[in-house]
């Protein structure tokens, strides 16, 4: 928070109130513009991996998901032959 929401300014015109609330508004625009492209950032594809150019990044990719569909095959026939029974 800034020091002045903090503290409660006190308005003595209508003029003050309108200009208190078109700065706020600005500000809050602001801040939702620099939200929406921190968002975009965080949720956007590293371009390294979305054009997998390389052939060792293409290998790397293949080998863990051969890695991780054999570990889940061999998780579903232990669990099999454990409940078959």
């Amino acid at each position: 928070m800034t020091e002045d929401t903090q503290t409660r300014a006190t308005f003595t015109t209508l003029q003050a109130i309108s200009d208190r609330k078109a700065q706020l508004l600005k500000e809050i625009r602001k801040d939702s513009t620099q939200i929406t492209k921190l968002r975009q950032q965080l949720f956007s594809k590293p371009t390294a991996l979305t054009t997998r150019k390389n052939k060792g990044l293409r290998m790397q990719g293949l080998m863990s998901t051969g890695a991780g569909v054999l570990d889940g095959l061999i998780l579903v026939w232990k669990l099999y032959r454990k409940f078959k029974k």
